[in-house]
């Protein structure tokens, strides 16, 4: 019998994908297919592994199981992740949290959940259009509209099923959708879902965004300029004011999905507008979510009251989709009082991100264009050595997830690092004195590529 051990299986799928890169011209060889018979009739079932695709996600894997990289993806967490988590029953200092201002695990805001699931259980049950309101909605509601400025707002349970629904149902084949290059999956997939005429304009190119309008904008009825507050993979921030000013200039609307900087901009975390002092009610349209400062789930828009009406009557993503668990609501909602009442948490988070940037800077480590608010991406820049350089990390008890190829360009693979206000100094100088360490042997080690080709 042939041997079919995992680490034959891997070398198998790295032969034939070496076979592929050294000759080019071949496509890779697909593994033999499988037919599986059913029970019943002689239908044969489909084979999901024997697709093209998945031959591609097996790259990956085979050539860790050969270099013994363990995935760092999907790591198992035993309990509550904040500035520190446990992977596999051992403690370690965590810098893949969105828990920027440290509330997770909060007493009055867990409180506050268990309140709700006893006053309205875990679901309501079917759409809120249908099975009518509960308080809790609109007090969250009331909330993140105050936050942001403006008239209302209307809450999703899903930050990504937000931007797909609103941006898939407001915008249509005769309108144009300008956004920067490094905008979010979520927008990405809502434009191609709108079948809307979409130009993806250089990362923090004003002139281009401009230039897109100024050619195109006459030929379609509607247009919307779409950025984030603060860009989730680059930690940077657009300039705001000059947006609006083209937006008015161009008839357009203004979408700002402020995922990652609500609560992390501003002087009272209320995001760019008030880091960039502008008026709030300028945006036509903000997006959010509650899974990161807020510490729950679900996404939201805020705007105008007629904006929010129109929403909750067409967007399909509300409409058809249930309601926000109550105790989902209630962490959101109580997690906005205590951002209220505590600003310190804000200047700390600043404190820490420019801390770690400047120590960054300081070990020759490559931050990007990051402003050092929460999030600090440190460019390797090949896939390979990201992995492995997270793999060593997590050995040293920091965890960090690599951000490699396809979600990144190759040459600007990285380490991203989401700092929240509960990092001690000690925690971050700990993990750049780690990078600053292994990098460099890393990268003096025999090509881990050249290994993988067999040269």
């Amino acid at each position: 019998m042939a041997d079919e051990s995992p680490t034959n299986e891997a070398q198998a799928t790295v032969d034939r994908i070496r076979r592929a890169l050294i000759h080019p011209s071949t496509n890779v060889e697909p593994a033999p297919a499988r037919r599986e018979v059913t029970a019943v009739g002689d239908r044969p079932n489909i084979d999901f592994g024997a697709l093209p695709e998945y031959e591609l996600l097996k790259i990956h894997k085979a050539a860790g199981d050969l270099a013994g990289i363990e995935n760092p993806f999907y790591r198992l967490h035993d309990g509550l992740a904040a500035d520190t988590t446990s992977v596999a029953g051992h403690a370690v200092v965590n810098f893949s949290s969105y828990d920027y201002l440290g509330l997770n695990g909060h007493p009055e805001i867990t409180t506050a959940a268990k309140q709700a699931i006893d006053r309205y259980g875990t679901t309501v049950s079917a759409s809120r259009l249908t099975a009518g309101e509960r308080q809790i909605h609109r007090d969250l509601e009331a909330a993140l509209a105050g936050l942001h400025g403006v008239e209302d707002a209307v809450t999703f349970v899903s930050g990504h099923a937000t931007n797909v629904s609103v941006i898939g149902g407001l915008l249509g084949a005769d309108d144009l959708i300008v956004t920067d290059s490094l905008i979010h999956n979520s927008v990405v997939e809502g434009a191609k879902l709108s079948g809307a005429k979409r130009i993806l304009c250089p990362h923090g190119d004003i002139e281009a965004i401009e230039r897109a309008l100024r050619l195109n904008r006459r030929r379609h009825r509607r247009a919307v300029i779409i950025v984030e507050g603060l860009y989730s993979m680059d930690g940077d921030m657009p300039e705001i004011g000059a947006l609006v000013r083209l937006k008015r200039r161009y008839d357009a609307w203004l979408m700002v999905d402020e995922a990652h900087s609500l609560g992390v901009l501003g002087r009272s975390g209320r995001g760019i507008a008030e880091e960039q002092d502008v008026d709030p009610t300028d945006i036509d349209i903000w997006m959010g979510t509650l899974s990161k400062t807020l510490v729950s789930t679900g996404g939201y828009i805020a705007g105008s009251r007629k904006l929010i009406e129109l929403l909750k009557y067409t967007s399909p993503g509300f409409v058809y989709s249930v309601g926000v668990a109550p105790a989902v609501a209630a962490a959101a909602h109580a997690a906005i009082a205590v951002l209220q009442r505590e600003p310190w948490r804000m200047q700390k988070l600043r404190q820490n991100g420019q801390h770690f940037t400047t120590a960054a800077k300081a070990r020759g480590l490559d931050t990007g264009a990051s402003i050092g608010a929460s999030v600090v991406p440190i460019v390797v820049g090949s896939s390979p050595t990201t992995v492995i350089l997270s793999h060593r990390l997590l050995s040293r008890g920091y965890n960090v997830v690599p951000i490699i190829f396809p979600g990144v360009a190759e040459n600007q693979s990285r380490l991203r690092f989401f700092i929240t206000c509960r990092h001690s100094v000690e925690q971050m100088t700990g993990v750049l004195d780690a990078v600053a360490d292994e990098l460099p042997a890393i990268r003096q080690a025999p090509s881990f590529v050249s290994a993988f080709l067999g040269r």
